[in-house]
Protein backbone atom coordinates (compact mmCIF):
# COMPACT_ATOMS: atom_id res chain seq x y z
CA UNK A 1 0.00 0.00 0.00
CA UNK A 2 1.31 3.45 -0.88
CA UNK A 3 0.19 6.90 -1.85
CA UNK A 4 0.32 7.92 -5.51
CA UNK A 5 2.90 10.66 -4.88
CA UNK A 6 5.39 8.21 -3.36
CA UNK A 7 5.91 6.71 -6.81
CA UNK A 8 6.67 10.08 -8.41
CA UNK A 9 10.34 10.60 -9.19
CA UNK A 10 9.96 14.36 -8.65
CA UNK A 11 8.64 13.74 -5.13
CA UNK A 12 11.52 11.35 -4.37
CA UNK A 13 14.09 13.86 -5.70
CA UNK A 14 12.41 16.67 -3.75
CA UNK A 15 12.66 14.60 -0.57
CA UNK A 16 16.37 13.99 -1.25
CA UNK A 17 17.04 17.68 -1.95
CA UNK A 18 15.31 18.74 1.27
CA UNK A 19 17.51 16.40 3.31
CA UNK A 20 20.65 17.69 1.58
CA UNK A 21 19.62 21.29 2.22
CA UNK A 22 18.85 20.47 5.86
CA UNK A 23 22.36 19.04 6.34
CA UNK A 24 23.94 21.94 4.47
CA UNK A 25 22.09 24.56 6.53
CA UNK A 26 23.53 23.12 9.74
CA UNK A 27 26.75 24.90 8.74
CA UNK A 28 25.10 28.33 8.79
CA UNK A 29 25.91 30.55 11.78
CA UNK A 30 23.55 30.62 14.75
CA UNK A 31 22.48 34.19 14.00
CA UNK A 32 20.88 32.87 10.78
CA UNK A 33 18.74 30.30 12.61
CA UNK A 34 15.50 32.31 12.29
CA UNK A 35 16.46 33.90 8.99
CA UNK A 36 18.28 32.13 6.18
CA UNK A 37 18.49 28.71 7.87
CA UNK A 38 14.76 28.57 8.53
CA UNK A 39 13.89 30.05 5.15
CA UNK A 40 15.93 27.60 3.07
CA UNK A 41 14.63 24.62 5.06
CA UNK A 42 10.99 25.73 4.77
CA UNK A 43 11.40 26.30 1.02
CA UNK A 44 13.12 22.93 0.49
CA UNK A 45 10.47 21.08 2.52
CA UNK A 46 7.71 22.91 0.65
CA UNK A 47 8.75 21.39 -2.69
CA UNK A 48 7.83 17.80 -1.77
CA UNK A 49 4.88 18.89 0.38
CA UNK A 50 3.25 20.67 -2.57
CA UNK A 51 3.97 17.82 -4.98
CA UNK A 52 2.23 15.46 -2.56
CA UNK A 53 -0.70 17.78 -1.96
CA UNK A 54 -1.18 18.39 -5.68
CA UNK A 55 -1.09 14.68 -6.46
CA UNK A 56 -4.33 14.06 -4.57
CA UNK A 57 -6.15 16.91 -6.30
CA UNK A 58 -9.21 15.97 -8.29
CA UNK A 59 -8.76 18.64 -10.97
CA UNK A 60 -5.92 19.45 -13.34
CA UNK A 61 -5.94 23.19 -12.55
CA UNK A 62 -5.45 22.36 -8.88
CA UNK A 63 -2.59 19.96 -9.69
CA UNK A 64 -0.99 22.68 -11.83
CA UNK A 65 -1.34 25.18 -9.00
CA UNK A 66 0.44 22.97 -6.47
CA UNK A 67 3.20 22.08 -8.93
CA UNK A 68 3.59 25.81 -9.53
CA UNK A 69 4.09 26.27 -5.79
CA UNK A 70 6.78 23.58 -5.88
CA UNK A 71 8.55 25.34 -8.76
CA UNK A 72 8.46 28.64 -6.88
CA UNK A 73 9.90 26.92 -3.80
CA UNK A 74 12.77 25.57 -5.89
CA UNK A 75 13.52 29.12 -7.05
CA UNK A 76 13.45 30.20 -3.40
CA UNK A 77 15.95 27.47 -2.47
CA UNK A 78 18.27 28.61 -5.27
CA UNK A 79 18.08 32.22 -4.07
CA UNK A 80 18.91 31.11 -0.53
CA UNK A 81 21.86 29.11 -1.89
CA UNK A 82 23.14 32.27 -3.56
CA UNK A 83 22.80 34.18 -0.29
CA UNK A 84 24.63 31.42 1.61
CA UNK A 85 27.43 31.43 -0.97
CA UNK A 86 27.75 35.23 -0.91
CA UNK A 87 27.94 35.17 2.89
CA UNK A 88 30.59 32.42 2.74
CA UNK A 89 28.48 29.90 4.64
CA UNK A 90 28.94 27.25 1.94
CA UNK A 91 31.71 26.37 -0.49
CA UNK A 92 31.52 26.86 -4.24
CA UNK A 93 31.37 23.07 -4.61
CA UNK A 94 28.42 22.79 -2.21
CA UNK A 95 26.68 25.61 -4.03
CA UNK A 96 27.24 24.06 -7.46
CA UNK A 97 26.06 20.60 -6.41
CA UNK A 98 22.86 21.87 -4.81
CA UNK A 99 22.28 24.36 -7.63
CA UNK A 100 22.51 21.52 -10.17
CA UNK A 101 20.18 19.31 -8.13
CA UNK A 102 17.70 22.21 -7.89
CA UNK A 103 18.00 22.96 -11.61
CA UNK A 104 17.39 19.33 -12.53
CA UNK A 105 14.40 19.09 -10.18
CA UNK A 106 12.97 22.33 -11.60
CA UNK A 107 13.16 20.97 -15.15
CA UNK A 108 11.65 17.64 -14.12
CA UNK A 109 8.80 19.37 -12.29
CA UNK A 110 8.07 21.72 -15.19
CA UNK A 111 8.06 18.75 -17.56
CA UNK A 112 5.73 16.81 -15.28
CA UNK A 113 3.42 19.81 -14.98
CA UNK A 114 3.35 20.30 -18.75
CA UNK A 115 2.40 16.64 -19.29
CA UNK A 116 -0.70 16.82 -17.09
CA UNK A 117 -3.65 17.16 -19.42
Amino acid sequence: MSFKFEKLLIWQKAMDLAEEIHELSKKFPKEELYNLTGQINRAADSIALNIAEGSISQTNPEQHRFLGYSIRSIAEVVTCLYKAKRRNYITIEEFEKNYKDSFDLMNMTIGFKNNIK
